[in-house]
C-alpha cells in the first residue's frame, strides 16, 4: 500500500529528476512499449498488458460476440488512468484536499466508419469526454485550473492528438 504524499512530499520525489532533465534533456526522453500476438483464434489479438494477457476482439457492433475486450474500452482506460494520476499529481501539488475522487470515461463511436460503409464517417472514437466527481471543498476556479492542467499534462490523452503510424513488415525465417 503506498503512503499518502502531500505537495512537499511529491515536488521533493520529483525535484531530481526535473534538474536532470535541465541539465540533460536527453535523459527525459523515456521509451514504453507495448506487444500483442496472435496465438488465440478468431478475428482476435492477445495483448500483454501489466496485469496479465488480454484476449481483444471484434465489439459487437462489428461482429464480435462479446466475448473478447473491446480495444474501444481499453483505449478509454488507459486515457482514464492517465487523466487520473495527472489530475491527483496536479491538485496535490496545488494542495487541493480531496476525500473522494470517482472518475469515468465515456465515447461514442460509428460503426459505419470501422465497418468501411461509409467514407464519409470517421474511423475512432469521438469525442472521449472524461468526467470526475471529487469531493472537495476546493473553489470553482481551483477546479476549472485543474481541469485544464490535467488535459495539458495526460499523456495518454495528448497522445492521441497525433494518430499512430502503422508498419507492416515481413517476418524473417
Amino acid at each position: 500500500m503506498h503512503a499518502p504524499i502531500d505537495a512537499a512530499a511529491l515536488r521533493a520525489m520529483q525535484a531530481p529528476l526535473m534538474e536532470l532533465y535541465r541539465d540533460d534533456p536527453d535523459e527525459a526522453v523515456v521509451s514504453v512499449s507495448a506487444r500483442a500476438d496472435w496465438r488465440e483464434p478468431g478475428i482476435s489479438t492477445s495483448v500483454d498488458a501489466w496485469s496479465g494477457r488480454v484476449r481483444v476482439g471484434l465489439h459487437r457492433a462489428t461482429g464480435g460476440d462479446g466475448s473478447d475486450a473491446c480495444s474501444g474500452d481499453m483505449l478509454l482506460e488507459a486515457v482514464l488512468a492517465s487523466a487520473g494520476v495527472t489530475m491527483r499529481s496536479v491538485a496535490t501539488t496545488m494542495g487541493l484536499t480531496i476525500l473522494r475522487a470517482d472518475l469515468s470515461a465515456e465515447a461514442e463511436f460509428d460503426a459505419r466508419g470501422t465497418l468501411g460503409i461509409d467514407p464519409e464517417v470517421p474511423v475512432g472514437i469521438t469525442p472521449i469526454t472524461i468526467t470526475a466527481t471529487l469531493d472537495t471543498d476546493a473553489c470553482d476556479d481551483d477546479l476549472a485550473r485543474l481541469a485544464r492542467s490535467t488535459e495539458r499534462y495526460c499523456v495518454v490523452g495528448q497522445s492521441l492528438a497525433v494518430p499512430p503510424t502503422v508498419t507492416v513488415r515481413r517476418s524473417v525465417v
